[in-house]
């Protein structure tokens, strides 16, 4: 059994990184440097087509139980046993991530971006998923959707069906989600609102596919967190 001296001195940073190259996948690794250098390592590996995004991340007690529990739980939703991509909505390992956090750790959403070139080709794709039409997935105007960090924020969707009226203004789901958010930089709206449970983004790609076969996360060759650790 762990000591309290054993698990304090074993604390470190569990993130959660995305790839607007890679819809619908999420990378749920460890740290016991920085994020930011363990984003840029990833990010500047050749097989990646686009840099990662840090989603998430947190510092917690015993960094190498809570991966590995994370791991476990979610071993179902991962695509390939020797890679740390799953299948899954970012916001459903939030949600258990914050319960575990210590101290969230706040950081640019493009950390890993090195040059305009990278900065341009994350926005296009992020504008080309961000368009969002609730017909094509169907949800009716006037659905009554929640923020997925609180059900008791609420939007509807707008007659249009393209957008959501919120606090008496007709919106996007991005807008509404970087305003309850407090974030300064731009997020995915589908990601955090739910409709009957259902998170958006898992909606869209179950309904629509929204790209999934663009790029296949198991390409991707790994790089090992070990491998930066020790610097």
């Amino acid at each position: 059994m762990n000591s309290n001296n054993d698990i304090k001195n074993n604390s470190g940073i569990v993130y959660i990184l995305t790839n607007e190259a890679m819809p619908g996948y999420v990378k749920i690794g460890k740290t016991n440097t920085s994020v930011e250098q363990r984003v840029l390592e990833l990010s500047r590996s050749t097989s990646v087509p686009l840099p990662f995004e840090c989603y998430y991340a947190a510092r917690v007690s015993d960094v190498d139980q809570v991966e590995k529990a994370f791991h476990d739980a979610f071993g179902d939703h991962r695509k390939n046993p020797r890679r740390e991509f799953f299948i899954i909505a970012p916001e459903r390992v939030v949600a258990i991530l914050r319960l575990l956090a210590l101290e969230e750790i706040t950081l640019s959403r493009d950390v890993g971006v090195e040059s305009k070139e990278d900065a341009l080709a994350i926005e296009i794709a992020r504008n080309k998923r961000s368009a969002f039409n609730f017909r094509m997935v169907d949800i009716p105007a006037g659905a009554e959707l929640k923020f997925i960090r609180d059900e008791s924020i609420i939007c509807t969707v707008a007659p249009d069906q393209k957008h959501i009226e919120f606090h008496g203004e007709t919106t996007s789901l991005s807008s509404a989600a970087q305003k309850v958010l407090g974030y300064k930089w731009r997020v995915q709206g589908p990601a955090y609102w739910t409709y009957q449970g259902e998170i958006l983004d898992e909606r869209r790609i179950r309904l629509e596919g929204d790209g999934m076969d663009v790029f296949l996360a198991e390409n991707i060759e790994p790089v090992e967190d070990s491998s930066i650790q020790s610097q």
